[in-house]
């Protein structure tokens, strides 16, 4: 790795390599520029604490670990009475892995509010669904009528999901989706769902913003090293 920004911490990964900078090496939430979507590497970095968000105008992957993590503990998921309803009588249909490709082509092609392009890139869409077909990623699908309307995708590194994206063609659907996550997760010992950026949304399902430190430290506890075939 090369030092490009020392007073903000970025550094140019090296190609050949797949490290990345540890905790103490962290300044600034954009950690690492460079390298590439080979499966070792990207599992490599969640392991790390990091994950990509954006391709520049240079074709560089950009990874990021931001000081201050949202979080949600699936305990501590906030459903209102209004959702509640919805679960109970919508008719939502809700199944995992069934249609993965679909699920993260409708979070690349969703129109969210602020936001004129979207960083989920061809890229971005052949690395996931390389590490789904390798088991590490997953899909959570809500459908209505047989029709898929609404889901989320992320990637499970032993026991913290750390979610990428969701989206909803319908009412409700994407949070429905996110609570069967969290019901799934601590049926299954998952401790934490990383869903990395705050945002009122997510705030309003219970999330929270916790240090990087911390966020690493619970990391450290949880995630043994993986071997890859």
């Amino acid at each position: 790795m090369k030092l490009l920004d020392k007073q903000n911490g970025i550094y140019l990964l090296d190609e050949s390599k797949f490290d990345f900078p540890s905790l103490s090496m962290m300044r600034d939430d954009l950690v690492a520029i460079g390298g590439d979507f080979h499966p070792q590497r990207l599992l490599h970095a969640y392991q790390c604490g990091l994950f990509p968000w954006f391709i520049d105008e240079y074709n560089l992957i950009h990874w990021y670990s931001p000081n201050e993590r949202m979080v949600l503990y699936p305990e501590e998921f906030k459903i209102s009475k209004s959702l509640k309803r919805v679960i109970k009588n919508k008719g939502f249909v809700i199944k995992s892995n069934e249609n993965f490709e679909e699920v993260i082509n409708h979070c690349a092609n969703v129109k969210r509010k602020n936001e004129d392009d979207t960083w989920i890139r061809d890229e971005f869409i052949q690395a996931y669904t390389n590490l789904f077909k390798l088991d590490y990623a997953f899909s959570i699908e809500c459908y209505l009528k047989d029709k898929l309307v609404g889901g989320l995708y992320g990637v499970l590194i032993n026991d913290i999901f750390c979610g990428e994206s969701m989206f909803s063609l319908e009412p409700n659907a994407s949070k429905v989706a996110f609570y069967h996550l969290c019901q799934q997760a601590k049926q299954n010992g998952i401790k934490m769902i990383d869903c990395q950026v705050y945002n009122d949304h997510l705030e309003s399902l219970g999330a929270r913003e916790i240090p990087r430190v911390e966020y690493f430290k619970i990391l450290n506890e949880s995630v043994t090293p993986l071997t890859f075939q």
